[in-house]
């Protein structure tokens, strides 16, 4: 007897075949397409938050970096500040002026904003506002004010200007000094009234700029930093090529080297112009240390392009063992990291020579790359720039060769 089959609920719907299957939930999408417009919005969302976030992020560097600039800034606007006040007074208590402002404007031209205030360039701006100011009270003066008055003007205190010196700056503010007084109405003083008040903003200008130069060593040490930072990288790439035997990291040492230039120009005539300062100024105690930077400067500046030639060179002998002269490029890239230091700290340079004399007592070709003249030819080539960087280090020249083993 055959067992009866369970009962079919009333709601249960009949299986039907997988392609039937198919077919309903085609449909089913049919009828009711996706709704892409939940995922859009989500989308849209996470955009806004990350640019929301983006946008924060941003304004908060641009405060950070904006107050680092301001607390930079401080000394020397405080100073451009106190010689305008006191250019002021002394144009309108000495000198009767009642309206004195140019003896600001001047002041303030003249030292600006940062703390790079080379007397030379300070002198040059005072001149070019006295200049500028003082042809144009003469032009108002004889033939007074007009459309014509300013071409005539411009164009006599811009040539002056540019028959006293070739400096552009004092030509722009020649010019535009002249253009503003013929523009403005006269003023008290006499007809060369703006112009003493000129003088005397530049002249306190001048006085600040002599009297409190700043640390003048702190750029020169910053540059110094920078550039023998890149001869030590260089010659730590060059030394990895030839220990790799890789022709691509020496072409890429070479491209360093190369582009290091900017940097070694930019230390060697900021530490020249620090020297001149110094000379006039109350940095006087830092010429010392103001000469032996620009000399570091210079003789930097002689072993990367000595570095360069090496890293050129080294690239057609990488099938040579070139282990031993990698080992000696890396000893000499980590004395130049201690000559780095006390660049950057105005400190002893007697590690670094020391460290430095080491490696130059191991650089003996005939040792070092005996059995092969090409090996020999890289550590000639490595003995230049050790020489280089040992007077950098404080040695004199004879002392730097006879670091040298003898050929």
């Amino acid at each position: 007897m055959t067992a009866p089959s369970p009962a079919t609920p009333r709601d249960a719907e009949p299986a039907r075949p997988p392609q039937d299957a198919a077919r309903l939930a085609d449909d089913e999408v049919t009828r009711r397409p996706l709704d892409r417009s939940a995922a859009a919005a989500e989308d849209a969302s996470a955009l806004r938050l990350a640019g929301t976030a983006l946008r924060r992020l941003l304004l908060r560097t641009r405060l950070r970096q904006g107050l680092v600039r301001a607390r930079v800034g401080l000394l020397p606007i405080g100073q451009a500040a106190v010689a305008a006040a006191a250019a002021y007074a002394f144009a309108y208590h000495v000198l009767g002026h009642h309206q004195p402002f140019f003896a600001p404007i001047a002041a303030w031209a003249c030292l600006g904003f940062t703390a790079q205030r080379g007397v030379r360039q300070v002198g040059e701006l005072a001149l070019a506002v006295g200049l500028g100011v003082g042809m144009g009270d003469l032009v108002v003066h004889w033939i007074g004010t007009g459309w014509w008055q300013v071409a005539v003007v411009l164009l006599v205190a811009a040539l002056v200007a540019r028959i006293v010196g070739p400096g552009a700056l004092l030509t722009m503010q020649a010019g535009t000094q002249a253009i503003v007084i013929v523009g403005l109405p006269a003023a008290s003083g006499g007809p060369l009234g703006r112009w003493t008040d000129a003088l005397v903003g530049g002249a306190f200008a001048f006085l600040v700029a002599v009297l409190w130069p700043g640390d003048t060593r702190r750029r020169p040490r910053a540059l110094g930093v920078h550039a023998t930072t890149e001869l030590a990288e260089t010659l730590e790439l060059v030394g990895r090529g030839m220990r790799a035997k890789d022709v691509d990291g020496l072409a890429s040492a070479l491209v360093r080297g190369r582009a290091s230039d900017p940097v070694l120009t930019e230390w060697r005539v900021s530490a020249r112009n620090g020297v001149k300062l110094a000379r006039v100024s109350a940095a006087r105690p830092w010429r010392d240390e103001l000469l032996r930077l620009e000399s570091q400067a210079v003789m930097v500046e002689r072993a990367m392009r000595s570095v360069r030639v090496l890293a050129r060179r080294a690239p057609s002998v990488v099938d040579q063992d070139l282990t031993p002269v990698a080992d000696l490029t890396d000893r000499f890239a980590a004395g130049v990291r201690l000559l780095t230091n006390a660049i950057g700290s105005g400190g002893d340079l007697a590690p670094a020579r020391r460290q430095l004399e080491a490696v130059a007592a191991a650089s003996d070709p005939r040792t070092v790359g005996a059995g092969s003249w090409h090996v020999q030819a890289l550590v000639l080539l490595l003995r230049s720039p050790l020489a280089d960087t040992l007077e950098a280090a404080g040695a004199t020249p004879d002392e730097a060769r006879a670091a040298l083993p003898e050929l």
